[in-house]
């Protein structure tokens, strides 16, 4: 069975971002694609101190909550990262989290599909959108989308309830979801992953 990891970024573990969360999870629940969650919120999460000791141990040097995701992100075919929007930005422990976890972990990410989920009172979701987006881009993993950008609008969850329009964009990112991963995975039968250049590196050591 396909799984996929959700990453709630809010430090309420039962706030606007989880039931967000929680729409695209039924949805993935019913199409037969498990899912596993993990709550970084109230963790105490550092941000990268670019020692590139996790090339020598296998994983970052600080043992918290990111080497603990490490293996799940490992064996999940997605991930949906959920945030808050704070001053039109992702909440700063994220961040912190999603840098140290994918730099840290060596393993091919490629074709594991990601997305992100943004909750907000008002405004300030499609840039927040924007910075998670870019862990994926680099790391080889397509991009699932909605029928609008992936947000839900709301000062409390039942607010959110009321938003009817984000709940439906939730839903059918979990259907587009499904379908993407279930879609690689007969690409990969048949196929197998597409090739990958190492090795090249654009320096301008000139200065110029």
């Amino acid at each position: 069975m396909s799984i996929v990891l959700l990453v709630n970024g809010s430090a309420r573990i039962n706030g606007c971002t989880a039931r967000a969360l929680k729409e695209v999870e039924k949805t993935l629940n019913d199409a037969n694609v498990e899912t596993v969650w993990v709550n970084v919120g109230k963790h105490d999460v550092r941000g990268c101190i670019s020692c590139f000791k996790c090339a020598e141990k296998g994983q970052c040097v600080f043992n918290d909550i990111v080497n603990e995701t490490a293996p799940l992100l490992e064996k999940a075919d997605g991930i949906v990262v959920g945030t808050p929007v704070y001053y039109a930005g992702a909440n700063g422990g994220l961040l912190a989290f999603l840098d140290r976890l994918f730099f840290s972990t060596h393993f091919n990410k490629t074709m594991k599909v990601g997305a992100a989920v943004l909750s907000s009172r008002r405004a300030g979701s499609t840039s927040a959108y924007d910075e998670i987006n870019k862990y994926f881009t680099i790391s080889g993993m397509p991009i699932v989308s909605s029928t609008y950008w992936n947000e839900v609008h709301g000062y409390t969850a039942e607010d959110v309830e009321k938003d009817m329009e984000g709940l439906q964009t939730m839903r059918n990112l979990g259907r587009n979801m499904a379908f993407l991963i279930k879609s690689i995975e007969l690409g990969k039968q048949n196929l197998g992953l597409p090739e990958k250049e190492y090795g090249t590196f654009t320096n301008f050591m000139d200065g110029l």
